[in-house]
């Protein structure tokens, strides 16, 4: 009776024995042997120095594919190391951009300080010409309102938290931060529409050649007043063209779209990259712009009311483009002499009569 309750204990632990071993086998999930001599080194280092995690989070931020049952991009990199070298960089790019977006500024104060505003002496009853067509200055204020509210919305979030936050205070910084974060995002994707529709309306007359090359050595005698003939665009105004519009928009076009939308499945990497190209190429437009925008406006006279009502008088045109002038008066330019009555309400009337002969034939 004895032996045999003995023969019974000694079976049941063995049995519970084995079972325990086939549970402990169960638990131990396989490894490859890359992943088994990892794990003999983490016990290794575990005994040199306990407490240690230095080389787990080294294999964390290596940024190399791990394994996870999460789906999605990038879901089996639990940290990107290129996020670190994005943050590093971030903040000397918005530094160096606000220095020369304000650079900028002071630059062209002190210029209308001392220069004022360059003005043509006008002739009384002097002929009109119309500078630019109805379509182009619906391209050119739909390309500028839409450009000129994002760069002041991109202002404040790239300097606001450094240059307004301390002036205005967190309560009213927090408002205009939202309100410019929110115009940044829905009136970006306008410019889809604005950068190919005003390159289509002026590069006929923004092709550059010799004579642009010549005015650019005579670019300090512009702003004496003395300028190098040109064509219905100079040098300069080319420049900011093929910059302003053509490079650094369709730059920002492309990069806000990568950041705006990240629905389009990019990698962290490229959305951060995108970030730092958005903010070189948006300070140095909006830098450039200013020069275009001072120009424009109250840099030189008659400016403005080209763009707003269409017309300039012969002496603006033979004063600041007398090349562009000389093949109006002999009839080889699109544009035309018109009356200066014609004039008196362009915004109402539309398009000249002459002008629009010309452009039908």
């Amino acid at each position: 009776m004895r032996r045999g309750s003995i023969t019974r204990s000694v079976g049941t632990l063995l049995a519970a024995s084995f079972f325990a071993v086939a549970v402990a086998g169960a638990q131990s999930p396989a490894v490859n042997p890359q992943e088994a001599d990892f794990a003999k080194q983490q016990q290794k280092q575990q005994f040199a120095q306990p407490l240690n995690n230095q080389p787990v989070w080294k294999e964390i931020r290596s940024g190399l594919p791990q394994v996870t049952t999460v789906q999605g991009r990038e879901a089996n990199i639990l940290i990107e190391p290129m996020g670190q070298t994005w943050r590093a960089a971030r903040v000397p790019v918005a530094t160096v951009g606000g220095f020369l977006v304000a650079l900028a500024l002071a630059g062209l104060a002190g210029f209308y300080a001392v220069r004022g505003t360059m003005t043509v002496e006008t002739k009384p009853g002097a002929r009109m010409i119309e500078r630019f067509a109805p379509a182009d200055r619906w391209a050119h204020w739909l390309m500028a309102i839409t450009w000129v509210t994002l760069a002041i919305t991109g202002l404040v979030l790239s300097l606001g938290k450094a240059v307004l936050l301390p002036l205005i205070g967190y309560t009213l910084f927090s408002w205009l931060a939202t309100v410019a974060k929110n115009l940044h995002n829905f009136i970006g994707p306008i410019l889809i529409v604005a950068v190919p529709w005003m390159f289509v309306r002026f590069v006929r007359h923004n092709g550059i050649g010799a004579e642009d090359l010549k005015w650019f050595a005579h670019i300090f005698d512009y702003f004496k007043g003395h300028e190098y003939p040109s064509g219905k665009f100079n040098g300069g105004e080319k420049l900011v063209f093929w910059l302003v519009l053509v490079l650094f928009s369709t730059t920002l076009v492309v990069t806000g779209l990568i950041l705006v939308f990240p629905n389009f499945d990019q990698a962290r990497q490229t959305m951060q990259l995108s970030n730092i190209i958005h903010m070189v190429a948006a300070y140095l437009a909006i830098a450039l712009a200013c020069v275009h925008i001072y120009l424009g406006t109250i840099g030189m006279a008659g400016a403005y009311r080209a763009m707003r009502d269409g017309y300039v008088d012969a002496s603006w045109a033979e004063h600041h483009h007398v090349r562009w002038y000389q093949e109006v008066v002999a009839g080889t330019a699109r544009e035309k002499f018109v009356q200066p009555g014609a004039a008196a309400a362009p915004m109402a009337a539309g398009p000249s009569p002459a002008f629009q002969q010309t452009r039908e034939t």
